[in-house]
């Protein structure tokens, strides 16, 4: 279970519920960039640009700093171990339920292990 705020994972899965803001991130992820550098792929404005990033800090999934005139965003990664932690509850979950099919399509029963 997981024991991170609620507002936490709330604000986390919801930066990362968008497809822009996700590769935002994983553009991040290989180092530091300009707000114009992580628009270019997305043909979108600037200010719309902006209004992701904004989601993206609130969450504390980015961060960012002035060089002159230049705004230079980086990755925080620690708010992504809220989603790996969710995401290893349910791992067990289907870990265990994939042992179990596996079992019943090879004829064996879970409780003959």
């Amino acid at each position: 279970m997981l024991q991170y705020p609620p507002e936490e994972v709330d604000a986390v899965f919801s930066a990362l519920g968008n497809a822009t803001r996700r590769a935002m991130v994983v553009r991040l992820a290989d180092g530091e960039a300009s707000v114009s550098e992580l628009a270019e792929p997305f043909g979108i404005s600037l200010p719309a640009v902006h209004q992701h990033l904004e989601v993206l800090e609130r969450a504390g999934l980015v961060e960012h700093r002035k060089d002159g005139r230049v705004r230079r965003c980086r990755l925080r990664p620690g708010p992504l171990q809220v989603v790996d932690d969710w995401v290893r509850d349910y791992r067990v979950f289907w870990d265990t339920r994939l042992d179990s099919l596996a079992d019943h399509l090879k004829g064996g029963s879970p409780d003959a292990r």
